[in-house]
């Protein structure tokens, strides 16, 4: 089970007593908190807010479906990837600030250029990151068309002036 601490005592060395109910937390004998004890599935957090910086604060009165609806402002594509962070964190609350900044870049960029590179970014994986997007929109990625070559053996001719067509081996543009 996880226990938050107050922020100030991060790295610090504490000890901890425990009880049938109770967790506390003691820094040089002064107790600095406690927590009713977790019982049932392994891995769970009790965090309480007053433990988090002023500035991990503010994402408390955000949540998922907060994020996904304005996702949904943007476009199908931006919704995915907005998810994709979401579900990509143990804790939720802990993808909200890649969340933000995912949506933020569309007052940089713009909303089509955001959802382009959130569309370009599930192209190469189903689970984009924001620092994934951010890149595509820094280097333009999103700007180039997604066409594939109309004639690839055209192409391959022109590329490679030696390159022999189906006439050479008496395909059907043959000349006699």
């Amino acid at each position: 089970m996880h226990y938050s601490v107050p922020y100030e005592y991060i790295k610090q060395e504490v000890d901890v007593r425990l009880t049938r109910s109770i967790v506390e937390v003691f820094y040089h004998n002064q107790r600095i908190c406690s927590h009713k004890r977790l019982y049932g599935r392994t891995n769970q957090y009790s965090t309480l807010q007053a433990h988090m910086p002023e500035d991990h604060q503010k994402y408390l009165e955000w949540n998922g479906d907060r994020f996904i609806e304005w996702a949904h402002k943007i476009g199908p594509h931006t919704v995915t990837t907005v998810k994709s962070i979401l579900a990509s964190f143990k804790v939720e609350q802990q993808g909200y600030k890649s969340c933000m900044g995912l949506l933020k870049l569309a007052d940089k960029y713009s909303v089509n250029r955001l959802e382009a590179a959130c569309k370009k970014a599930l192209s190469y994986t189903p689970h984009p990151s924001y620092k994934s997007v951010k890149n595509i929109l820094t280097t333009g990625q999103d700007k180039l068309s997604d066409q594939p070559e109309q004639n690839p053996e055209s192409s391959a001719e022109n590329k490679y002036g030696y390159t022999r067509g189906p006439s050479y081996y008496g395909g059907k543009h043959h000349d006699e």
